[in-house]
């Protein structure tokens, strides 16, 4: 590796570990080491496979892996044992964002990334394997064919709206657990036309800082309606 890759290397080793300690994510120099791994596998199968179209390294950095990593402390403290087992799937999941990052994070956790797309989901598989996850499956189907999971946390990113994401995925929460979507700026219509459906409702609305990144963050926290319990 030459001087100014490997220097490139260590600065975004470095903020990696200042992003996770601003979000209060514990991460050991094993993480951080699979994390740059990650990008840079995604970074390489990108030019062939399209995983995303976003291509600069240092806005990969930011707007994946930062941005999948605000979601691990959320997701930790919605569980009944926070650092116990639990089971995700992340739909829509492309090239593994948030779950391969989940799993790397967690790796108490079963992660599923469930994706239409079967190149994204030989991406994911190849990362189980390349990165030592063996608690990361992936699976290729649409999310509506496969049979209830039982999940803890069933998530989402830029996947569909959110009256769709019920509809679609919520059939794989188990009856304590939480559908989650992560989202850019509040989507009002979209929160009153999955209040008009009436079978899944906005528990609560959880604000992100994803660091450095200059553009409103959240999560929107789903549960059933009492009514469809």
């Amino acid at each position: 590796m030459s001087a100014p890759a490997n220097q490139a290397g260590i600065d975004m080793a470095g903020r990696l570990t200042r992003a996770c300690e601003q979000l209060g994510v514990n991460a050991d120099d094993g993480a951080i080491a699979k994390l740059l791994n990650y990008l840079a596998q995604m970074q390489r199968w990108n030019r062939t496979y399209n995983l995303t179209a976003i291509r600069d390294p240092q806005q990969m950095l930011v707007q994946h892996l930062f941005d999948s990593l605000a979601a691990v402390k959320p997701f930790s403290e919605a569980l009944a044992a926070p650092d116990g087992p639990a089971k995700v799937y992340d739909v829509g999941s492309g090239g593994g964002l948030p779950g391969v990052v989940l799993a790397i994070m967690r790796p108490q956790w079963s992660v599923t990334c469930v994706d239409a797309v079967e190149k994204k989901t030989a991406f994911v598989r190849q990362m189980s394997g390349a990165l030592g996850l063996p608690n990361l499956q992936s699976q290729h189907a649409r999310i509506e064919t496969l049979d209830p999971a039982e999940c803890n946390i069933v998530t989402s990113r830029a996947f569909a709206s959110l009256d769709d994401f019920a509809q679609l995925a919520g059939r794989h929460v188990a009856k304590n657990g939480t559908l989650v979507a992560m989202k850019g700026k509040l989507p009002e219509e979209e929160i009153q036309a999955l209040h008009a459906r009436g079978e899944w409702q906005v528990d609560h609305i959880q604000p992100l800082q994803v660091p450095e990144l200059q553009a409103e963050r959240c999560l929107i926290w789903m549960r059933r309606s009492q009514g469809t319990l």
